[in-house]
């Protein structure tokens, strides 16, 4: 399994008077602000996008499930696409409720062990529940191979265990709803309330895990989703089938949906985000740079011919491009912006970056 390894901390209540705060107090109104925003205009609304774009991917699977067919599994493929893309913007806010829940490992952790999803639709018997052993049984990656690999329909209609795969997949999308549905509840509760209250830079305030977790998600885009399954830490040799959404062939859209979300994250989008917080630190050449660089590669995974999972064979210079692009943001984030904002960087990754 190709995963980023993230060590999550929760807040804890300090005074006012922190020595270890590195902004001052007359930043507070505007950090306030800024998170309202992020909570109520982003976090918030991406939840609520993604249920609803679950809720039409379920009406077309069960249509398909009811009446295997080629025609109602291609008719799937749209809506698949739509929700897969809604995730790429609730895939950043992982802390507070969605880290409690591991939301992403439980949805998105790819490739999926396609080996164990095929013994436990045989053998009826399975558990999604079980962190760390379970991620790679369900989510959308478990969805994509179970609905877009070879021979996926006939497997719903003449295979032996024909209505053992129609309930795994009935309750692969119960759980990714149940998920999704307790994360969006808690942030319409209690949460809201904990994350736009929490205005120091420390480990496990709100900023220190935007911060994080915009260096994490680069950190997964330069890693899972391009750089592992285009050779890069197996020694050139590609593994074009680790991609993410592989069968589905949508790898590289979902790339470039991850990479715009998180520009808007950044950006706070038509609020006050990090980038406005810079030019209050008096970052703004920082800041230019950043925002530059996002464009530079969003451009670069763009010019990538699709599918993503051919292009690391047929197009290697054009990913590579992408990649270099890539890394470079990440530095500019990871560093730069994280010194700028005096929030430590938590999380480990396995590539030594």
């Amino acid at each position: 399994m190709l995963m980023l390894t993230v060590v999550l901390f929760f807040a804890c209540s300090k005074s006012d008077d922190d020595p270890n705060d590195n902004n001052p107090s007359g930043t507070d109104e505007f950090k306030k602000g800024m998170l309202v925003n992020y909570a109520d205009n982003i976090i918030i609304p991406g939840y609520t996008d993604f249920i609803a774009k679950m809720d039409l991917l379920e009406a077309a699977v069960n249509a398909f499930l009811d009446n295997p067919s080629a025609a109602t599994r291609d008719a799937v493929k749209a809506p698949f696409k739509t929700a897969y893309l809604a995730f790429e913007n609730v895939s950043m806010p992982y802390f507070g409720p969605a880290a409690a829940l591991q939301l992403n490992s439980y949805v998105n952790t790819f490739p999926p062990a396609t080996s164990k999803i095929e013994a436990g639709v045989a053998s009826g018997t399975y558990n999604f529940t079980q962190p760390g052993i379970s991620d790679s049984l369900q989510g959308l990656p478990a969805l994509d191979y179970l609905l877009f690999s070879d021979n996926a329909v006939e497997k719903f209609t003449t295979d032996t265990h024909a209505a053992n795969r129609k309930k795994y997949v009935r309750d692969v999308m119960d759980r990714i709803a149940t998920l999704s549905g307790n994360a969006l509840s808690q942030w319409n509760s209690s949460y809201r309330t904990t994350f736009v209250n929490s205005l120091k830079t420390d480990v496990g305030s709100s900023i220190g895990s935007i911060v994080n977790q915009l260096a994490f998600e680069m950190d997964a885009l330069k890693g899972p989703r391009i750089g592992y399954p285009f050779g890069k830490q197996s020694n050139g040799i590609v593994f074009a089938d680790k991609a993410e959404a592989y069968f589905s062939g949508i790898s590289g859209d979902l790339a470039v949906a991850n990479l715009t979300a998180l520009k808007n994250y950044y950006t706070g989008a038509s609020g006050d985000g990090i980038a406005d917080y810079l030019v209050l630190l008096k970052k703004e050449q920082l800041n230019t740079d950043v925002l530059a660089q996002f464009d530079i590669a969003i451009n670069a995974l763009k010019a990538i011919p699709a599918p993503l999972s051919a292009a690391f064979t047929g197009s290697p210079a054009t990913v590579e491009e992408a990649y270099k692009q890539i890394q470079k943001l990440l530095t500019l984030l990871k560093t730069d912006v994280a010194s700028a904002t005096g929030v430590q960087i938590t999380y480990m990754d396995n590539d030594g970056d």
